[in-house]
């Protein structure tokens, strides 16, 4: 096993260098701080900053750069061919970093687009509030339920937009199927099946050559250090505890936001959690509400509202009801209707996008917003939990606890590698 070489650059010029996430970091003004209210700067275009652009931060990075009212003017990521290969993408002047506090002094960049692996995701949020600047993070929002709760409290202090990556909430049949719910046409709805499964495990990979382009350490950042193992960089980190919950914080972020949404439960989180049994073969979070919602393998594609006068299934290109009246009789003005995106697009990804960008110029809370987000992850991250140590959890809510379990609720935060902390 390789020993732990150090991180890289550790005394800094500036404070918001040195520590980030600290407590007293400095407000830098951005060109959309000083331009007139509800404006982001000259010409009403927001200069845009990607961190991470391989794989996710790359497909951004191809709807972002063509757009005028968006120019993307600085690129960052720790690998020199990912850096080297979106350069070639964007037109004009456009600064290059391998090292994201470089490009958050950036003064010209008005807002971040966050595509690095999970466990980047709090401290490089973070530390773009701290500078001034808005962000669109991927999802899911954090590695632990601490670090969300920071990524909240930093929006807010320092007054800036973020747009969680969960696009589907963005999506005509999501959002019709949650209305439809929410409107009661299948009537009384305490039961949700939501078809995602799967963990993350502990890394025990051998050690590899690190390629010579690859920062390696930083990549690593606040986790534990690790030799480099080409399983890990440049995809399949999610496999890994170390950097991700798995397909519970990847593709629950998605699909648990809307069985969230579909039944009003945006501004609480369940009360308890249990693991497969021989009642049921996933996860099972209970509500105050009475409200169950089933998550693992399920009768569902995608989710699956369950109510006492049908059923209504939605997933990305399909939205189906039992009955068939439910989805074809014409809604009618008393029925419930939820937020679409601001900018629509010809994609969710993309009406997402567009989204945060005009929230970005009206300065209003975008349609995922940071506080959504992490609703959503402390479903998923006490889902896996349960599943790591196979015994039922109890939450509150309010307070933001796991009660009577210390084990557990050592979980909700992680130790993060020197010189890295929030």
């Amino acid at each position: 096993m390789a020993t732990n070489p150090g991180t890289s650059r550790e005394t800094r010029r500036t404070f918001l260098k040195r520590t980030v996430g600290a407590a007293a970091a400095p407000y830098m003004l951005t060109s959309g701080a000083l331009a007139a209210p509800g404006r982001p700067g000259a010409n009403d275009r927001v200069h845009v900053g990607h961190i991470g652009i391989n794989w996710m931060g790359g497909d951004h990075l191809k709807m972002i750069a063509p757009d005028p009212n968006t120019p993307v003017v600085a690129l960052c990521d720790v690998d020199e061919h990912h850096l080297a290969t979106a350069r070639e993408r964007v037109t004009g002047s456009c600064e290059t970093y391998r090292d994201f506090r470089d490009l958050l002094e950036n003064k010209d960049v008005d807002a971040v687009v966050v595509a690095v692996p999970d466990h980047w995701h709090a401290l490089i949020s973070i530390a773009a509030c701290q500078a001034g600047k808005d962000v669109y993070c991927e999802k899911p929002l954090s590695l632990t339920i601490r670090e969300g709760r920071a990524m909240v409290d930093a929006v807010r202090r320092y007054g800036r937009v973020f747009q969680t990556g969960s696009q589907q909430r963005a999506e005509d049949n999501f959002r019709r199927a949650c209305e439809m719910v929410r409107s009661g046409r299948i009537g009384k709805v305490d039961t949700v099946h939501v078809n995602v499964w799967g963990t993350s495990e502990p890394c025990a990979l051998d050690e590899e050559t690190t390629p010579s382009h690859l920062d390696w350490n930083m990549w690593l950042g606040p986790a534990p250090y690790r030799p480099f193992n080409q399983k890990i960089h440049p995809v399949n980190w999610r496999a890994y505890r170390e950097y991700s919950g798995g397909s519970m914080t990847d593709w629950g972020a998605h699909h648990l936001d809307i069985a969230r949404w579909g039944m009003g439960l945006d501004h609480t989180g369940p009360i308890e959690v249990h693991p497969p049994c021989k009642d049921h073969k996933g996860l099972r979070y209970v509500f105050a509400n009475g409200v169950n919602i089933f998550c693992g393998h399920v009768d569902a594609n995608g989710v699956k509202f369950i109510g006492s006068d049908g059923e209504i299934e939605v997933n990305r290109g399909h939205l189906e009801t039992r009955p068939e009246e439910v989805l074809l009789d014409p809604a009618s003005p008393a029925e419930v209707t939820l937020r679409k995106p601001v900018s629509g697009g010809a994609q969710a990804w993309r009406g997402n996008e567009l989204d945060f960008f005009a929230s970005v110029t009206s300065r209003e809370r975008p349609l995922c917003d940071v506080e959504i987000g992490y609703g959503t992850i402390v479903m998923c991250h006490l889902g896996n939990l349960a599943l790591w140590l196979d015994r039922p959890l109890k939450w509150n809510p309010i307070r933001e606890e796991i009660i009577g379990d210390d084990e557990a609720a050592r979980w909700l935060a992680r130790p993060m590698r020197a010189p890295w902390h929030l």
